[in-house]
């Protein structure tokens, strides 16, 4: 089956997480803990993943990751070459 996204990059939406996380001033762990609150579960590890797009998002993590600082969800792909 052929993948959505070419190359080596799981996802398109990592770099925007890490900006608006450190924009934050929020460190992986925080992250996470916030994120628990929403009952969306992302470890610390995974968090880094998606960070550098070596895991896949969820549409579910994507609220969540929009949810924490207060974004929309289309703010994480306007930097995104498609």
């Amino acid at each position: 089956m052929a993948r959505i996204i070419d190359g080596e990059k799981m996802n398109l939406v990592g770099k925007q997480v890490r900006r608006f996380r450190v924009e934050q001033q929020m460190s992986w762990q925080q992250l996470s803990a916030k994120l628990e609150t929403l009952a969306v579960y992302i470890c610390r590890g995974s968090v880094s993943g998606i960070e550098d797009q070596t895991r896949t998002v969820s549409d579910i993590e994507l609220w969540g990751l929009a949810k924490i600082p207060e974004k929309p969800i289309q703010s994480f792909f306007d930097d995104v070459d498609c």
